[in-house]
């Protein structure tokens, strides 16, 4: 199958993981996770990270990188994954994509808008600043540093704005310059052919599989696993701690309601996920294939990538 990159993606719940496993398995692959908490030491109940029976059925990249409290950029992961799948093809492996995080996916086709390595004192400045005046301090910060505008910038988007702001101090360049200068640019992995596969279901099917999973990942002890993180600093990795799930159990942990509220409200957040998740696989990548899995329930594994 040569130089290929197979890429499975679709939203949140979807079933992405056991038909992965079958068709790795298959197919002789090893699997490189898309996924941008996956990275994360520690982050597991709350991201359904492959088990230790599913992590051993496969080999598996990407996964278990940094600890909770550095942050991982889309560079830095372009650069692990890279390594891992020259690794992967070396060995005569195929390799399977898998995973729905949009920007982490994005690197495949597009250039890298977030290529700009940030140093930690900017990191915290930022952070510090975020925390004594909120977003409309850093919006007022980041429009003093770029006179000629904001450009494509989501002003209403803490992390975007954040980011914004760490690569002008770093960089000392506008951003309207730096959007001139990523207009030039092509994807890092642009040697390799791609073909991809989309999984969906029904908005309501979707729901009922959010639901059931996050019950279980509360009863797995999701709870004691952000009071770990806690420890371990994910407050200074602002992306981690604004995950779903986590930062509604961040929430509960300072004032606890109940777990059905608490219930509740992650699985209406991760729904809104969803919802931008399949705007963005609509316009975003080109799908080769699309399967709907409350259609077919067992999908034919040769047929997965046409």
């Amino acid at each position: 199958m040569g130089n290929v990159l197979y890429v499975l993606t679709g939203p949140t719940a979807v079933g992405k993981t056991e038909l992965a496993l079958q068709w790795a398995e298959e197919n002789g692959a090893e699997i490189v996770s898309c996924d941008s908490l996956l990275v994360y030491k520690g982050m597991d109940i709350g991201t359904a990270k492959p088990t230790r029976e599913e992590l051993g059925r496969i080999p598996h990249h990407c996964i278990d990188i940094v600890p909770v409290n550095k942050r991982f950029s889309v560079k830095n992961y372009e650069q692990v994954a890279h390594e891992a799948i020259e690794s992967i093809l070396s060995r005569g492996k195929n390799v399977l994509i898998t995973g729905g995080s949009g920007f982490y996916l994005k690197c495949f086709f597009s250039p890298i808008a977030d290529a700009v390595d940030v140093p930690e004192a900017i990191v915290h400045e930022v952070l510090e600043l975020y925390h004594k005046e909120g977003l409309a301090g850093l919006v007022e910060a980041l429009r003093e540093r770029n006179p000629s505008g904001t450009g494509k910038v989501e002003l209403k988007n803490p992390r975007r704005v954040i980011r914004a702001l760490e690569k002008c101090m770093t960089t000392g360049q506008e951003i309207t310059a730096m959007e001139e200068a990523f207009a030039g640019q092509t994807s890092p992995f642009d040697k390799f052919e791609k073909r991809v596969c989309m999984l969906t279901r029904s908005q309501e099917s979707l729901k009922e599989r959010v639901r059931s999973r996050v019950k279980q990942m509360l009863q797995a002890g999701l709870l004691p696993e952000v009071a770990r993180l806690k420890d371990q600093g994910i407050l200074d990795n602002y992306s981690a701690a604004r995950s779903i799930g986590y930062r509604e159990s961040l929430s509960y942990l300072e004032e606890p309601t109940s777990l059905q509220d608490l219930e509740d409200l992650i699985t209406q957040n991760t729904m809104q996920l969803v919802k931008k998740q399949k705007t963005w696989f609509k316009y975003q990548i080109k799908v080769d294939h699309t399967i709907d899995l409350d259609i077919e329930k067992c999908p034919d594994l040769d047929q997965l990538f046409g």
